[in-house]
């Protein structure tokens, strides 16, 4: 085990970079990338809750998907987080840290039908979906158009898979209601 205890950079603190890119705007931007990040991990764990959770005779599908869309969330966390180091920042981490900066609300430990889950992780994907709206046009702004194409092409993502959550909340199903009911 290491005994080094030396600080190489407080996570408050933002060093020049080699992108060119000011501290003053770098410093904005990974403000803005940090949010982008808390929010993909409170997103992550609400979406493996219920990949661990979901019952039914769909189960095996929505499970999969489910599974894709948390991978998906932390591929982008992990691109996020790269970003803001090479422009000098330190990527937010750890639970309380995450959860103090994310703009989104984890849904709590309860366990939902999956119908209520889908729509507590719509609003949550609305909700991030907006934010990187507002970070891309940020980027751009401040004339940080690596960031502003990253920030893209992780927004497909998530737009895709929140439109496949929409589609999985329509009425029209294979599956007979219970005639018990």
């Amino acid at each position: 085990m290491s005994t080094q205890k030396t600080v190489r950079q407080p996570a408050d603190e933002i060093e020049e970079n080699s992108l060119r890119i000011g501290k003053d705007k770098a410093e904005q931007i990974i403000d803005a990338l940090n949010t982008d990040l808390a929010n993909s991990y409170v997103l992550y764990h609400q979406l493996k809750k219920h990949h661990w959770t979901v019952e039914g005779s769909e189960f095996l599908d929505l499970h999969e998907f489910l599974e894709e869309a948390y991978e998906h969330a932390e591929e982008g966390a992990d691109v996020i987080a790269e970003r803001a180091q090479a422009l000098g920042g330190v990527p937010v981490s750890g639970p309380s840290n995450l959860e103090e900066r994310a703009t989104v609300e984890f849904e709590g430990e309860d366990v939902y039908d999956i119908r209520t889950a889908f729509e507590n992780d719509l609003e949550m994907y609305g909700e991030i979906i907006e934010g990187m709206r507002e970070h891309i046009q940020l980027a751009n702004n401040l004339g940080d158009y690596a960031t502003e194409e990253i920030l893209r092409e992780i927004l497909v993502h998530v737009e895709e898979d929140a439109h496949h959550i929409e589609h999985y909340l329509e009425d029209d199903t294979l599956v007979l209601e219970s005639a018990t009911k």
